[in-house]
């Protein structure tokens, strides 16, 4: 089934994407039983330490750094030792390479509970930028893999958000590969939707701080398209642009049957 139409069911019908996105992690992480940093952190919610109870929590917290961070704060960059993890507690960071002729290519966008930097590789493979103002939480290499052996269920939330991201990542070879220019930004659009789901956030109204360079950058797309293609999807009701750096989508499924190429 493809990516676009589990996410329209999903968010149709308020049902959770992950199985790990049940009832006992809730309940077992709930945030006014956390230990205090972890009270608003966005990991509790759709990261790796949704997985964890409260005296996990508090363990881990002893083995994590916190950091407030700015738009335009390097998290790590391309071929450093990747000697630790970084969790996104909240913001939003953007992924890129740098291309042999010096141009930056947009890899991706990260949001609050997103883990960033774990790699079986001995440097890391990309830059991570901040966009927003926001938290991070980092933690060694060697410790985050301590906390995997240590607890059970953390493993396995890993294996779903791997799961997940592999996912993305298929959806975007396609939305790349096979999408018109109008489908190809009403499917990012769908998927920051259901990354704001994901997170119980509105996802009918999205925060939208990257700009439209990086969007096409992120789609292949030149900015002028994106221009294009956006004022199109407003032209059509599917999008609705308040001001403040927010895009309203008033017919999500609407959108995601355009996205699929369902609607013409």
């Amino acid at each position: 089934m493809p990516l676009q139409t589990i996410m329209r069911r999903h968010l149709r019908e308020g049902l959770p994407m992950n199985p790990l996105e049940s009832t006992r992690f809730g309940e077992a992480c709930s945030p006014n039983s956390a230990p205090t940093p972890c009270a608003t952190c966005g990991s509790r919610v759709a990261g790796i330490c949704a997985a964890l109870d409260m005296a996990g929590l508090e363990e881990i917290s002893h083995e994590t750094r916190r950091t407030a961070v700015h738009p335009r704060d390097v998290l790590y960059h391309e071929g450093d030792s990747a000697q630790s993890v970084v969790m996104l507690m909240r913001g939003v960071a953007k992924l890129t390479r740098q291309l042999p002729d010096g141009r930056q290519q947009v890899l991706g966008f990260r949001f609050a509970g997103d883990i960033l930097g774990f790699t079986t590789r001995r440097s890391f493979a990309s830059d991570a930028e901040m966009l927003t103002e926001g938290q991070v939480c980092r933690i060694s290499r060697r410790d985050f893999e301590g906390m995997l052996a240590r607890f059970p269920a953390t493993q396995r939330r890993l294996i779903e958000l791997c799961s997940q991201e592999l996912a993305e990542t298929q959806e975007q070879l396609v939305t790349v590969g096979r999408r018109q220019a109008e489908q190809r930004v009403a499917a990012f659009l769908i998927t920051l939707a259901e990354a704001a789901r994901r997170r119980g956030l509105r996802h009918d109204v999205l925060d939208m701080p990257m700009t439209r360079a990086e969007i096409g950058d992120l789609l292949g797309l030149a900015l002028e398209t994106v221009s294009r293609a956006f004022t199109q999807l407003k032209k059509r009701g599917f999008v609705k642009e308040p001001g403040g750096h927010k895009v309203e989508l008033p017919d999500i499924p609407a959108l995601a049957a355009l996205a699929e190429g369902d609607l013409e």
